[in-house]
């Protein structure tokens, strides 16, 4: 299968191209390598594909690629003809896009769209696309159900993602572009993001360096351990969205459509205590950290926890990695890689 996998040198998007070609398919991957974080982990992460596509059948394709190059993006899909997308690359973070709102907008909205008109000008068979369990913003019931509302962003981040899924559903329609959309809660693991917890604590712990606690520890999060992920997101593409024949106009519900679209939310639904993470990274490491208790940060939510149901339902699992054995992997992974 021909699939393109827009942030191939991601965190996710580098998971799933290694799976992906492991698979043996003809795995095509785009990626601008900003700055926004360390370039050569990035860089790291494409080096261990192409180790990984020398070895087996499945094939590997690497283009430096700004989702804002609409022309380019289109001279790709034309040569390449991908059968599925997924579309992982996006300006991540919650709190940066408070100081770089315009980061934001080119490539989570304006390269969004570019996809989009790809996948009509050049048919496809099913598109997913990442969202955020950030789009919960200021709900407070838990666990977050693809069901409820989500009209109430508390980062321009999560407002992107928001509209990323209605921008979709109209493509979708119009279109008949088969189209999913996860919303994935904190994902964690081996070859991590530098701007998420595992990495900030692990880092700081080993060097003697405090440690911030927002909300003066009084958060969980819904650790999803990135192999659960791969593999729902590897099904997903071997499913695509169907219409709902049940779907009612009148009382619509927001997962789905009676187009080809469907929404579902990727967590572990086993949220975890701030302090109690932190903890679980102390005892892997044998050493404790020093510890900065703060408020809460802006653009910050206090809790998140996934209702699963759905994707388990459509895909026939569940992820269920206990956060001790993620966090053995991350942390063994963390040391090889940076010599600790």
């Amino acid at each position: 299968m021909r699939i393109l996998v827009t942030g191939s040198a991601g965190f996710i998007g580098f998971h799933l191209c290694q799976k992906l070609i492991e698979n043996g398919n003809d795995v095509y991957g785009l990626d601008n390598l900003n700055s926004y974080y360390d370039i050569s982990l990035k860089e790291a992460r494409l080096g261990v594909l192409e180790k990984t596509s020398s070895k087996l059948l499945g094939k590997w394709h690497f283009f430096k690629v700004d989702l804002e190059d609409k022309e380019l993006l289109e001279k790709l899909f034309k040569d390449n003809s991908p059968q599925v997308v997924v579309h992982l690359a996006a300006q991540a973070g919650v709190r940066y896009s408070i100081d770089n709102p315009s980061a934001y907008v080119n490539s989570n909205l304006v390269g969004f769209a570019n996809i989009l008109e790809c996948c009509r000008r050049f048919p496809i068979d099913n598109l997913i696309f990442a969202s955020s369990s950030s789009v919960y913003g200021g709900n407070t019931k838990v666990p977050f159900s693809e069901k409820d509302g989500v009209d109430h962003p508390v980062s321009l981040y999560a407002a992107t993602k928001k509209a990323n899924e209605l921008m979709a559903h109209s493509y979708s329609h119009l279109y008949g572009i088969s189209c999913t959309g996860i919303r994935l809660f904190t994902v964690y693991g081996p070859w991590g993001r530098p701007d998420m917890a595992p990495m900030i604590f692990t880092k700081a712990i080993l060097s003697n360096k405090p440690i911030q606690i927002f909300n003066n520890g009084n958060m969980s999060r819904d650790f999803t351990y990135i192999d659960d992920v791969i593999e729902i997101i590897t099904r997903l593409i071997a499913k695509p969205a169907t219409p709902d024949i049940n779907f009612q106009k009148d009382s619509p519900d927001p997962s789905s459509s009676w187009n080809a679209y469907k929404i579902v939310n990727i967590g572990n639904s086993k949220p975890v205590n701030l302090i109690d993470f932190i903890q679980t990274i102390e005892n892997e490491l044998g050493v404790k950290a020093k510890k900065i208790f703060c408020s809460m940060q802006s653009g910050d939510v206090q809790a998140t926890s996934a209702e699963t149901s759905i994707v388990e339902n459509w895909t026939g699992f569940k992820p269920n990695t206990p956060l001790s054995i993620g966090i053995r992997k991350f942390v063994k992974w963390y040391k090889e890689f940076y010599n600790h």
